[in-house]
């Protein structure tokens, strides 16, 4: 049974381990909250310790071909646009790595014209050298298109099913491939097939009520441990962040609600790695961490170019297909459009020394490619 048949039957048919998941995500006065969060704690340091991955996105394009209402890349924004050229990547790796970073997560718009496989697979392979660990997040792939990306040097492939509600996501993407939804939630097994090592799933929260999302994505989680074994499987919980098209979510999920959530995938699922972004303010973030977190984003930009700021040269903007010149209002940045606003915008090394802190271990590197050549 693939995952979108059980997807579909969830209304209906549980398994034991999410209708377990359920009882966590319902209400909780304080004292029970309090013994989940002890728990939770227990459990990440058993099977974690004190070790939490450090990583930055670096972001090399915001050209798409999909309009989905929510986001700030979405095609219809008459935003600046701009795909890095090899050396800007370059240039921004270089960055990335002298602030101390050896896991970077490659991010692009959806539009393979622009960040298809070929030059994906040529930024990895450059950038292989220098980050031992590498991963994606980009437009859905077939699975040989995945290959080459594999072997010059990938070992980590995000995808985030944004919503896991059919009608919902319908609405949200009006053009554009992303419309279907089966590609998308069948791409997780697809780039394990393919070999990445390291597959991460999530939901935005915010389009949807975040119970309904919640069980979906715990259902997903199961789904791949049996299916993506010999893989390791993580989730970030992301929540909608402004962005430009101002997009206004119906939904929410409070603070309390999203602490509550990460106890519970962490009490479900000993051994998933829970990732936490920059959208998060940095209070927020530093009282999550002893909850289940085990990988953090720091430092980050969500603009092509961001790092450096020397990514100006191709810069425009599309408006209606059509690629203009850009036009620049008195002081402003001269700078591609990110993708949303982030919210923890400490540098890296005060992150790090934060976490050390509160007696944790900042790990810049936890693998190494010659273990398996």
């Amino acid at each position: 049974m693939s995952f979108v048949e059980v997807l579909d039957e969830l209304p209906l048919r549980k398994s034991p381990l999410v209708r377990r998941f359920e009882q966590l995500i319902s209400s909780k006065d304080d004292v029970q909250f309090d013994r989940m969060a002890q728990l939770a704690r227990q459990v990440t340091l058993r099977n974690f310790g004190r070790t939490m991955r450090l990583f930055a996105p670096l972001y090399l394009s915001n050209e798409c071909i999909n309009n989905c209402r929510y986001c700030g890349f979405s095609r219809d924004n008459p935003i600046l646009r701009v795909t890095l050229t090899v050396d800007e990547v370059l240039e921004e790796a270089h960055y990335l790595r002298n602030k101390g970073f050896r896991q970077i997560l490659l991010v692009a718009g959806e539009h393979p014209k622009f960040a298809g496989r070929d030059y994906l697979a040529k930024c990895v392979r450059l950038l292989a050298p220098d980050f031992p660990s590498i991963s994606i997040e980009v437009g859905p792939m077939s699975t040989d298109e995945y290959v080459p990306i594999v072997r010059a040097g990938a070992e980590g492939l995000v995808v985030y099913q944004e919503t896991y509600q059919r009608s919902v996501y319908a609405e949200l993407h009006t053009a554009g491939p992303k419309r279907d939804f089966n590609y998308r939630l069948e791409c997780a097994e697809r780039a394990y097939a393919a070999g990445f090592r390291r597959i991460g799933i999530g939901a935005l929260l915010g389009l949807w009520r975040w119970e309904d999302e919640a069980l979906a994505l715990a259902a997903h989680i199961e789904y791949l441990l049996r299916r993506c074994w010999q893989a390791q499987i993580t989730v970030s919980l992301p929540r909608l962040r402004p962005a430009a098209g101002g997009f206004h979510p119906l939904f929410s999920i409070s603070d309390r609600d999203l602490a509550q959530l990460l106890c519970a995938l962490r009490i479900t699922f000993p051994q998933v790695g829970i990732v936490l972004s920059t959208r998060e303010r940095a209070s927020l973030r530093d009282a999550l961490v002893s909850l289940g977190v085990t990988m953090m984003s720091a430092g980050s930009h969500t603009e092509p170019g961001g790092y450096t700021g020397r990514a100006t040269r191709n810069l425009h903007r599309t408006i209606r297909g059509r690629i203009v010149p850009p036009d620049f209002q008195d002081g402003e940045d001269q700078l591609a459009t990110g993708q949303f606003e982030i919210n923890d915008d400490r540098p890296a090394d005060v992150i790090a020394e934060t976490l050390r802190e509160q007696g944790f271990d900042p790990v810049w590197k936890d693998w190494e490619q010659a273990l398996i050549a």
